[in-house]
């Protein structure tokens, strides 16, 4: 999936449809793998990437790309001296990461059953994914199962508070309110437009606590968790420096504990 907030420019909420994340990301593959892949276009260029690398592990004996989308972080990891296997649970972003350059060993596969064996990696990327699966728990165990003792999991969200709520206007001191309950898990959809393209981004809101409860059932101990402010560079407009108050990505570094520590 490797879905991703549209930068600054949250729309109106959509009619979330009637199926599971995984088919309503396959109803938006054609508009995300053209969104992910204009030069400049979306966050993880502008300035996304280098702030989630900072906290990838240096390459070992295989890292596990866990929603892999059209394939741009696998890309960016196989750059790095990675070797790469990725998984997806869309067909379309599939088949556009195995064609793409280089070609990734991409697999279609849903993030709660990979056809992997156990242990058999030391590190599991999962960049702003797991907000998109249905099923958080059996996520976290089918990663702490594919990970070897100590390997890590290194993951990037939309942050809880982003998807709870909004900003009331476009100043940079705009106020933040929160929608509903951020103790609650709801479905959200939104329709982004910019530059003449456009696709609508399905989610699900958790609080972080249901994170911290899911990777702790598996046996996954966070260790490092990161809130990245967007960087003057970036906050170029007045409605994007509102984002240099409020956190847009969450990101964390766990690692798989050994049985009986």
């Amino acid at each position: 999936m490797t879905g991703a907030v549209a930068f600054f420019a949250r729309a109106p909420c959509a009619s979330v449809l009637p199926m599971g994340l995984r088919e309503r990301w396959e109803s938006q593959a054609a508009a995300w793998i053209a969104w992910a892949r204009r030069p400049g276009h979306d966050s993880y260029d502008q300035f996304h990437r280098d702030q989630f690398f900072d906290l990838v592990p240096s390459p070992g004996k295989l890292t596990i790309d866990l929603g892999c989308g059209e394939g741009r972080v696998a890309r960016d990891l196989l750059a790095r001296g990675h070797r790469v296997v990725a998984f997806d649970g869309s067909p379309t972003l599939v088949a556009a990461a195995r064609e793409a350059t280089p070609p990734l060993d991409a697999h279609v596969a849903d993030a709660a059953s990979l056809p992997l064996p156990d242990a058999c990696a030391d590190l599991v990327v999962s960049h702003m994914v797991l907000h998109d699966v249905d099923d958080l728990d059996g996520a976290a165990r089918e990663i702490a199962r594919v990970l070897e003792p100590s390997g890590r999991l290194c993951l990037a969200i939309v942050h809880p508070l982003n998807s709870a709520g909004r900003f009331e206007g476009s100043a940079p001191d705009a106020p933040f309110r929160i929608e509903g309950s951020y103790l609650g898990s709801f479905d959200y959809a939104f329709h982004a437009e910019r530059h003449g393209l456009s696709m609508v981004f399905h989610s699900r809101h958790r609080p972080l606590e249901a994170y911290f409860a899911a990777f702790a059932a598996a046996g996954l101990a966070v260790l490092t968790l990161r809130e990245p402010a967007v960087p003057d560079a970036a906050a170029t407009k007045p409605e994007a420096r509102r984002w240099q108050r409020v956190p847009l990505f969450l990101h964390m570094l766990a690692r798989r504990e050994e049985k009986g520590r």
